[in-house]
């Protein structure tokens, strides 16, 4: 884990939390990076700006929420906002997300084929993700929101030695009908899965649509990263 360089300051600062942490000596929370959601006066579109303005400090709190409770994911810099799916001919907007798992490749995980692998991490990650991104009611209730994206990145194999190393990628869309049945229980992972478009990548070779069997997963909630202690006031839900 937190073996990618570009990844090597927040390693640090969670390096030396647990240290403290393990030590006894009391640690200030590490401070949430600010670049994780897009400016808004990025957007080209005036639909993306209201939007994002309108709903700036759910972003933050998107971010914020990510950071402290799911600590071995590493958001990318400007890559949560109001993005309009590639797919998609007219300007619709979908609350967008862009991770990278920070988990070692094991020789079990490799072995699975690119569905089965995809259909894990479509489990793991956007069911959860879609729960935390609509944890502000506005959101979902706000009409030009359009759907959800989340796409899940991480490391295919341990690279050999001088070589780079390989991604795999999945990018779910989900429109908001789809993300409103599940938040509402009506459906479970295997039909939202069904009901998404999810886009694979092997490094930057586009697989195209995957069909997935997914399922219901715990991970999120459950998992702990050995030695890491929740920032005093933070609560995860």
């Amino acid at each position: 884990m937190r073996h990618v360089l570009r990844r090597a300051s927040r390693s640090l600062a969670l390096g030396l939390l647990a240290l403290t942490c393990t030590t006894g000596l009391a640690a200030a929370a590490p401070a949430v990076p600010t670049d994780r959601v897009l400016p808004i006066d990025q957007y080209q579109s005036e639909k993306a700006r209201r939007l994002a303005t309108t709903h700036a400090g759910a972003l933050r709190d998107l971010a914020a929420g990510v950071y402290h409770c799911m600590p071995w994911v590493d958001v990318q810099k400007h890559s949560i906002g109001f993005f309009k799916p590639k797919h998609v001919e007219k300007d619709d907007r979908y609350l967008s997300i862009r991770m990278y798992i920070e988990q070692d490749p094991s020789a079990e995980f490799s072995a699975l084929s690119v569905e089965e692998r995809a259909s894990s991490m479509f489990s793991r990650y956007v069911g959860p993700m879609l729960r935390r991104m609509n944890q502000n009611p506005a959101l979902l209730a706000d009409s030009s929101l359009d759907g959800f994206t989340v796409i899940v990145e991480w490391l295919k194999q341990t690279p050999g030695a001088g070589a780079r190393p390989v991604h795999e990628t999945l990018a779910a869309f989900v429109d908001k009908a789809a993300a409103t049945a599940y938040l509402k229980g009506t459906i479970r992972s295997r039909e939202l899965a069904a009901r998404s478009q999810v886009i694979g990548f092997d490094g930057e070779t586009g697989l195209g649509q995957l069909r997935l069997a997914a399922y219901d997963d715990g991970f999120v909630s459950t998992y702990k990263v050995k030695n890491y202690e929740m920032p005093a006031g933070v609560s995860c839900q």
